[in-house]
């Protein structure tokens, strides 16, 4: 691995997984840095295709295709980490530098897999229990292992508020989705917060302040969130350290995203993580020293960390596509939000919106939050996306 961080960047090849917009504000920083990059995506009009030096079309799920995609480069990374884990594992076997680790990722991959990890580590996560289908969920139910209200969640390939459903009694159980999936007792959630921590192949790690996130109550997706989170110095240092003793537990190389609920008694609980660059990072691009995309980047290279302080409170919105509108992105009120200062539009350059996709974000700095909330409000009411 020391010989990555001595190549020259100019002649580095680095293959990413996926070509969502995670994948695109990647390659923005290799693009500052000079750095070769190969997107393996399914849709050749996704974000990042027409950003990297060589886009190839292919199944990031399937073997062969990512087999042979890893031949092609030197270091090999996700921005989404539902991939084929077995082909990771086998070019790592032969030689090549993957991360985040194929081993971590197929851990992560399985909800349930990431509970028994909790467990066996001592991290504070919320009760749980396995089930295989619907049917074994109803039984467990008649015979009070469950009770109302829970939370059921698929074991692989949820994303984004996908694969979960809040049950809160009886007359909602025909929601229940069919499939492997856990059962977790329902928390009562004061704030949902979340700790992007990284770490290189020294194991050196650094975490970023917390930030609050607040959902859509229609899509479960993350509307806006605060950054830092407006929380005592006691909970914030709990925080840091638990997303620490998360990624060292992993043993994991690169960015990891740790979503914690905080509860009406102040006790922290691990939701779930994700192995690479994340929405509750967006506004690392504006408002702290080092951006995820380049710490990932330095994690990955075997580059020194760098400085996760924060220059400047932010806000960060979702632009999400207006309910009701399918077809070309059309952006109204763009031009009243730019004349704003501290108001950052990216982008994904997704041409077709439908309800709730995600299709950009904002992040809007000030030296002064509640100053940030205010203009956060004018922007929400007035950008919208629409067909």
């Amino acid at each position: 691995m020391s010989n990555i961080a001595e190549k020259t960047f100019s002649s580095l090849k680095l293959g990413i997984l996926g070509g969502g917009q995670l994948g695109k504000m990647l390659i923005s920083k290799t693009n500052q840095w000079g750095i070769t990059t190969f997107v393996l995506d399914p849709d050749s009009n996704c974000s990042a295709a027409s950003q990297c030096n060589t886009f190839i079309k292919g199944d990031f799920k399937n073997y062969d295709d990512v087999y042979s995609f890893g031949k092609l480069v030197d270091v090999i990374t996700v921005e989404i980490e539902n991939v084929n884990a077995e082909a990771l594992i086998q070019l790592k076997k032969e030689g090549k530098t993957v991360f985040p680790e194929p081993d971590v990722l197929q851990t992560i991959q399985d909800k349930g897999l990431q509970k028994e990890f909790y467990k066996k580590h001592n991290l504070p996560s919320s009760d749980f229990l396995l089930f295989e289908n619907v049917s074994e969920i109803k039984e467990a139910i008649n015979t009070q292992k469950i009770k109302f209200p829970f939370v059921q969640k698929l074991r692989k390939s949820g994303y984004d508020g996908k694969g979960v459903v809040v049950i809160k009694n009886e007359s909602k159980l025909n929601d229940l989705l069919e499939g492997t999936s856990i059962i977790e007792s329902l928390v009562e959630i004061k704030k949902e917060i979340s700790v992007i921590v990284a770490r290189n192949a020294k194991g050196e790690i650094e975490a970023y302040p917390s930030v609050e996130m607040l959902f859509n109550p229609t899509a479960n997706l993350v509307e806006y969130l605060i950054s830092p989170s407006e929380i005592s110095p006691q909970i914030e240092k709990t925080a840091a350290n638990l997303a620490i003793k998360t990624i060292e537990g992993f043993g994991l190389t690169g960015i990891l995203a740790v979503e914690m609920f905080l509860d009406n008694n102040d006790k922290l609980f691990i939701n779930e993580v994700a192995p690479r660059p994340h929405n509750s990072g967006h506004q690392t691009i504006e408002n702290c020293f080092t951006s995820q995309y380049e710490q990932h980047l330095r994690a990955i290279l075997g580059l020194p960390l760098g400085s996760t302080n924060i220059i400047m409170p932010a806000i960060m919105l979702n632009l999400l596509g207006e309910s009701g509108y399918t077809g070309l992105a059309q952006y109204k009120g763009l031009m009243d939000c730019l004349k704003i200062e501290g108001v950052n539009i990216h982008l994904y350059g997704k041409k077709e919106t439908r309800p709730f996709r995600k299709m950009g974000h904002v992040t809007i700095i000030d030296k002064d939050l509640s100053s940030a909330k205010k203009k956060a409000e004018f922007v929400q009411k007035t950008l919208k996306i629409i067909a």
